[in-house]
């Protein structure tokens, strides 16, 4: 049996090494989708806030790792860091935080169609179309990446341990 191979025991395989070319073509999308939110304007921090929200909604470990290391490096507090999941309940977000930040949820869960239209009315009055459209790529790309380490089930090691940054361009 292959390191590849699902093993008995419930290890999966790492879908990232099993379809290399495929998840190149992920990698690709999240640099067009990284340039994307710089040209729109974004933020590095408000694009790392959507990141996580995304990878909390999911219960994505790995990606939830790899992402508050980005926002800290970016110059996001450990405060807002710590408030994330109850955002719509503190006065720590900006409008436009907020706003990508329902957008982002809505995207997660898209079959919530009266949520979907809220968020995005709500982002129309504070994000212009090409910044609208960045974070649901951003929301997209990390969904995606979601996945993948969601169902390879990518291990989060100890800080000290080399960790393999998988999603980390979005």
């Amino acid at each position: 049996m292959s390191d590849m191979t699902p093993a008995p025991d419930g290890h999966r395989i790492y879908l990232d090494k099993q379809n290399p070319a495929a998840y190149q073509a992920l990698v690709r999308t999240a640099d067009a989708v990284r340039a994307t939110a710089a040209e729109a304007g974004l933020d590095r921090v408000l694009v790392e806030l959507v990141n996580l929200r995304v990878s909390q909604l999911n219960g994505c470990a790995y990606c939830l790792d790899v992402h508050t290391r980005a926002a800290l490096r970016a110059g996001e507090t450990t405060r807002r860091l710590g408030v994330l999941p109850a955002w719509r309940e503190t006065e720590l977000f900006t409008p436009r935080e907020r706003a990508a930040l329902a957008l982002a949820e809505a995207t997660t869960h898209p079959a919530d169609g009266l949520a979907q239209d809220r968020a995005y009315a709500e982002a129309r009055t504070v994000l212009d179309e090409d910044e609208l459209s960045a974070v649901i790529w951003v929301a997209i790309a990390i969904n995606a990446f979601n996945r993948v380490s969601i169902l390879s089930r990518h291990p989060v090691r100890d800080t000290a341990a080399p960790v393999r940054e998988v999603g980390a361009r979005v």
